[in-house]
């Protein structure tokens, strides 16, 4: 796999959050793990995956409270 879709990976981790947060990036995370897996190792592969991880953010930030 290549190096900088390992790289972005790393950052789907979710088992440092409180619960209420772990239920939201857990599918982010496994998304994550599918799409590297099955999308060929190209740079748009690395786009695709920094994308989800732009939307896992914003939708974990959203649980956060106001």
């Amino acid at each position: 796999m290549n190096p900088a879709i390992t790289h972005v990976l790393n950052f789907f981790a979710y088992a440092h959050l409180p619960p209420h947060l772990q239920v939201v990036s857990e599918s982010f995370f496994r998304l994550a793990q599918e799409v590297a897996n099955r999308a060929p190792n190209s740079p748009e592969t690395t786009v695709a995956l920094r994308k989800l991880l732009e939307s896992k953010d914003c939708a974990v930030r959203a649980m956060l409270p106001n």
